[in-house]
């Protein structure tokens, strides 16, 4: 299961600025994974580069400038930081992100503008307190009426999709788009299509992306571990696969991403 205090998919954990993550209430649990809220005020001139390997997933973000919707990334990505500023997140559950976008797919690795002035008022407002702790709990709480009554309820077909996600994110041994269908209890064909109308990305992508992160995770926090164990692990057929997959999406090799584990 995935939590707030889950380390996948942040590269470099020293190079964060202020973050936070809080659960979503339980009501809205089907719909928003956590909220996340980044808080940072740096020297003047100074630009610190945040590189993520994101969830396979979407977040609809509230930042100064407005309210956004990002889809689905393909790849590690990154934002460069500088002066001060923050942000207020919710990491959407397949479920949630289909009320938003009908079609996610034609969102991967961009982002979208949200008319939700409401929200945008609300949080900002939070944000505003000088009490960082309380404008949280206010963000976080002005975010979660908003959700409730802006983004529909699961229904069935939400929570297979949900449970698709929760499948592939903590059994590792869930490898093939075969083995999803066979937990869940439906088709290659039927598990294709939650992919496609609930994340955006095939579930190939999907299950790639989780053993991508835990990989990295594992070689970023165990420098004992052996690559080709790590590889074999998390179902890759060899440590040359898990190579090639950190090559082609990271752009550098497990053995550089263990060297530099404070690259900027």
């Amino acid at each position: 299961m995935v939590t707030p205090n889950d380390s996948r998919g942040i590269l470099y954990p020293t190079k964060l600025p202020t973050f936070h993550r809080e659960p979503a209430d339980a009501s809205l649990e089907g719909r928003i994974r956590w909220f996340w809220i980044p808080r940072w005020q740096l020297a003047p001139g100074r630009t610190v580069r945040q590189e993520v390997l994101p969830f396979p997933a979407s977040n609809l973000v509230v930042e100064p400038g407005g309210v956004s919707l990002v889809g689905p990334s393909t790849g590690a990505s990154h934002r460069d930081l500088s002066g001060s500023g923050w942000a207020v997140g919710a990491l959407l559950r397949p479920a949630g992100l289909a009320s938003l976008r009908a079609d996610p797919q034609t969102i991967q690795n961009t982002e979208v503008q949200i008319a939700a002035p409401d929200l945008h008022e609300a949080v900002m407002s939070a944000m505003g307190e000088a009490d960082h702790e309380v404008g949280r709990q206010r963000a976080i709480a002005a975010f979660s009426e908003w959700a409730a009554q802006h983004i529909a309820p699961d229904d069935e077909s939400g929570r297979q999709a949900n449970a698709m996600e929760d499948l592939i994110a903590s059994d590792r041994t869930v490898i093939r788009v075969g083995d999803i269908a066979e937990l869940l209890g439906t088709s290659v064909r039927g598990v294709q299509r939650l992919a496609q109308r609930y994340v955006g990305l095939p579930p190939l992508a999907i299950i790639r992306r989780y053993r991508l992160q835990e990989a990295a995770q594992r070689l970023r926090e165990d420098p004992s571990a052996k690559i080709a164990q790590v590889a074999a692990d998390l179902g890759y057929a060899d440590h040359a696969h898990l190579s090639a997959d950190f090559r082609n999406v990271l752009g550098f090799t497990p053995n550089s991403y263990r060297r530099t584990p404070d690259h900027p």
